[in-house]
């Protein structure tokens, strides 16, 4: 590395430059084949770049002055002094908030997500380090990630697992300070478990990964943090073991001391357990070690779908408690209170269920929308007897997306020049946003030309890389015919059956009379990943595909094979209308409609999770019946082509003497000023400081004072 250059290394292991574009940029400047070959992965970058390209950037004083640039505003997010946690929560920001999640969704270089659950923790450890938040995350090295998806030619989903090449992204060992990994252990009946530990970097914030795939451990072992939701249910509880007993032994030996813990999602139980057996192993009382523990607690729950909640037979986590060594110890008088406060039998019958027992040994928890808190109160109620639904202490605080992340940078530009340059230091303001109504509609409509012209690319890009896999069979399926001038259609879910992907399909006749209008032609792409052992989920992605194939669509159907983070990017930016209907209530917030409503594509939606909240403001249209009614699906369905037919193809195809869809521009501004700021991450981060953290915090101070 040349000298004027050195710091590009430390740049590359810091994932602040995965939503800067100006770092992103730097890089791509470096050598543009090889940062589109690599996946935007910069660490690979500068391992395979050649010297003499290395030695012309510096020589080169534009782009030294772009690094000096760089580099400045890189030093000022992580080390300096001003950010919103110091100045509004002091007390807050001395502390430190410890995140437990089985999943995170950074950069397509780390596939350690599997959808919006992963994605949301990401984007809380981004935001997190916008706002000088102090979180530490815990999570999985998954060396295998989660499955890369091939559709073959009868529409069947292939996973195919890739192993991540640990020195080819931004993560680095845990070790101490001489240069020895830093390990935990956990003490099974016939064998030591060894745990290690792996540092990501995401600006301010440290996320710690769990590793068992180390030598010194049994062959099946080793294989405990292979991937992400893998395995029977035995290798999963063995994974939670991991996750929250061995996580939060891995900060106790890292000398991190958490003020406050917050688990998202039951995986995350055992943490608060684990804590609950220090207390006790202490000498605490019982009764008092759990007030304890509740008090600097946090847990969200994320979904009201039963196959969400993992609930283990008994007998199987008898087996694991025994098998853990001296772990009983401190337990063993109290386990049967432990396994009651872990039962919901009205739902569950007798079974250990993590979130029942999240829900118990928690002081604070949040659903994520405020219809999520009322489906999840009725759902849970039968744990406080007695007390009123609508007393239940169950609060609501409704996702968010990180902007600089999911924004486009076209977006960026046209708000720096409309709205302020620095508007994306104060997004969540909404005052900030009456100045959309400056924006023209000219320009508004080059930029919505110009995302969705790019999505094409992207899409052709891809059609290209099937024909060269000898696919050539699917091209039309992964969308070569689709036209860049016809109203486009996204929906891209987890292909879970309650979400109802095939809904528009429901009536091919009226559906294809829809799309193969001459006039006003309109067309669907689909993406999204069927869980591996979910055959329902797989048949309707099969359905979706063959549709996509139906001579009679004319091409305008397409399924995006492999949905990512990277291909997220450019679907929620580049699509004219965001399409989501899952059966309500089961929708508990969904978060890429955001994405696409910032990027001013308006969403058509079931008024459930988030978009309850969000509709009836000019930003889009919301349908669907009572979700209890015998035929709702056809009724949905009928009322979805009714939506498109009657409102949403006709605006969208009214055009003044300039070709200019002012009306539908009138629906884009309103989704962008309405959506950007009151479902970002910072409005929600925010919200957790307010509501969660610093109420958390003060209860500790005042606890470690008594």
């Amino acid at each position: 590395m040349p000298p004027s250059l050195q710091r590009l290394p430390e740049l590359a292991q810091n994932l602040w430059w995965s939503w800067h574009s100006e770092a992103r940029e730097l890089f791509r400047a470096l050598d543009e084949t090889l940062w589109h070959e690599t996946r935007h992965n910069p660490v690979r970058l500068l391992h395979e770049i050649a010297p003499e390209s290395l030695a012309r950037a510096a020589d080169d004083p534009d782009f030294q002055r772009r690094y000096t640039a760089v580099l400045r505003a890189f030093d000022e997010a992580i080390r300096g002094a001003r950010n919103w946690c110091a100045k509004r929560h002091s007390a807050l920001a001395g502390s430190t908030v410890a995140f437990f999640s089985a999943e995170y969704g950074l950069h397509n270089s780390l596939p350690l997500y599997a959808g919006g659950l992963g994605v949301l923790a990401g984007d809380i450890t981004k935001e997190a380090s916008d706002l000088g938040i102090p979180l530490v995350g815990i999570g999985f090295m998954y060396p295998q990630g989660y499955f890369r998806q091939h559709v073959n030619s009868e529409g069947r989903q292939e996973e195919v697992y890739e192993q991540i090449d640990r020195g080819q992204v931004a993560v680095a060992p845990v070790t101490a300070a001489d240069g020895k990994p830093i390990r935990v252990t956990l003490a099974l009946t016939d064998r030591m478990l060894h745990i290690a530990a792996w540092k990501v970097l995401i600006g301010r914030s440290v996320l710690y990964l769990l590793d068992t795939d180390l030598d010194v451990n049994a062959p099946w072992d080793r294989e405990i943090t292979h991937r992400l939701y893998g395995g029977d249910q035995s290798a999963r509880f063995l994974q939670e073991i991991v996750l929250g007993i061995g996580g939060v032994r891995m900060l106790r030996a890292l000398e991190i001391k958490p003020t406050i813990w917050h688990g998202n999602e039951g995986h995350t139980a055992l943490m608060m357990v684990e804590r609950l057996r220090e207390r006790l192993q202490a000498g605490v009382d019982f009764d008092r070690a759990v007030e304890e523990v509740r008090a600097s607690t946090i847990f969200t729950t994320h979904t009201p779908v039963p196959a969400g909640h993992d609930a283990f037979p008994f007998p199987l986590v008898e087996t694991y408690v025994s098998r853990l060594g001296n772990y009983g110890a401190a337990v063993d008088p109290y386990r049967e209170r432990i396994y009651s406060m872990a039962t919901h039998p009205a739902a569950w019958g007798p079974a250990f269920n993590m979130t029942a027992l999240a829900l118990r040994l928690s002081g604070y928890v949040n659903a994520v929308s405020r219809k999520h808190g009322e489906v999840s109160r009725a759902m849970w109620q039968d744990l406080w007897p007695g007390l009123p639904v609508d007393q239940v202490p169950i609060a609501s605080i409704t996702n968010g997306v990180h902007v600089p992340t999911w924004v486009a940078g076209d977006v960026d530009q046209l708000h720096r020049k409309y709205l302020a340059e620095d508007w994306i230091d104060r997004h969540d303001d909404t005052v900030l946003w009456e100045r959309a109504a400056a924006i023209p509609d000219e320009a508004l409509w080059e930029v919505r030309r110009k995302l969705k012209a790019g999505l094409f690319r992207f899409l052709r890009d891809r059609v290209r890389n099937r024909w060269a896999s000898s696919r050539a069979d699917q091209a039309v399926a992964f969308g070569s015919l689709l036209d860049p001038a016809a109203l486009t259609i996204g929906f891209a879910r987890r292909f879970a059956t309650y979400k109802r992907a095939g809904l528009i399909l429901r009536d091919p006749g009226k559906l294809h009379a829809i799309l193969t209008d001459t006039r006003k032609p309109v067309q669907i792409i689909f993406a999204g990943k069927a869980h591996p052992a979910d055959e329902q989920g797989k048949e309707i992605l099969q359905s979706v595909y063959r549709a996509a194939r139906d001579p009679a669509a004319a091409g305008r159907i397409a399924f995006l094979e492999d949905y990512d983070m990277h291909a997220a990017h450019w679907l929620t930016q580049g699509v004219d209308l965001w399409l989501n209907n899952p059966r309500a209530p089961l929708e508990a917030s969904g978060t890429s409609g955001m994405k696409a409503g910032m990027n001013g594509v308006p969403s058509a939606s079931i008024l459930d999770g988030w978009w309850a909240e969000a509709a009836g403001r000019g930003n889009g249209w919301a349908f669907g019946v009572d979700a209890e009614a015998e035929d709702a699906d056809a009724r949905d369905a009928a009322e979805l082509y009714r939506l498109l037919e009657e409102t949403i193809v006709p605006l969208y195809y009214e055009r003044d003497s300039g070709d200019i869809p002012r009306g539908w521009l009138q629906v884009v501004r309103q989704s962008i000023r309405t959506i950007t700021p009151a479902f970002s991450a910072r409005r929600m981060m925010k919200e957790y400081v307010e509501k969660m953290y610093a109420p958390a915090a003060l209860g500790s101070a005042t606890r470690a004072k008594g």
